[in-house]
């Protein structure tokens, strides 16, 4: 227990230090690709929220998802790419291929689908060479270029709420 909350705050320590290089950039170009990030530690509609980007004209194959649990069973067959805490290091450092492929994709939209702090899932959006990030109201403003006050349960209401944003923007 002393160990991991010892290691979120060197976790959370690299991030402060990330956070002070962050370089907000204007969205500009319509929305291609989407880096989906998402807690599924307390939410399994990770297939709806996909629905529903898919019916807002998003390709299937133009979506990537990264999932983040708590528990982490290496011998349960999960169906997105799955990580924890364990497969970040100390320094901040991503153990995992794929993670590290998501992080250096340079999506036009990453949805950070969480909304409680959890320094770990702050890291992989702050990392993220994604051109524009949204998430929830309740995380770090410093992380997300626009944030949507929902809950995490109104799956359909958050990408409502941010295709009619981005429908303003073009």
């Amino acid at each position: 227990m002393f160990l991991n909350y010892l290691k979120d705050f060197f976790i959370k320590k690299t991030l402060k230090n990330n956070l002070l290089n962050v370089k907000k950039e204007v969205f500009t170009s319509n929305v291609q690709t989407i880096g989906l990030l998402i807690d599924e530690s307390d939410f399994s509609y990770s297939k709806l929220i996909i629905d529903e980007l898919i019916l807002n004209g998003i390709t299937p194959g133009n979506i990537k998802v990264v999932v983040y649990r708590n528990k982490f069973r290496d011998k349960e067959e999960y169906e997105f790419p799955t990580f924890t805490k364990k497969h970040i290091d100390w320094n901040g450092e991503i153990k995992l291929p794929f993670l590290t492929e998501f992080i250096e994709t340079e999506f036009d939209l990453l949805i950070s689908y969480y909304d409680v702090q959890k320094p770990t899932l702050k890291l992989i959006t702050n990392q993220s060479k994604a051109k524009f990030k949204v998430g929830f109201a309740s995380i770090d403003k410093n992380i997300n270029r626009w944030m949507i006050n929902t809950s995490l349960s109104n799956y359909k209401l958050f990408v409502f709420e941010l295709f009619k944003y981005l429908k303003n923007i073009k």
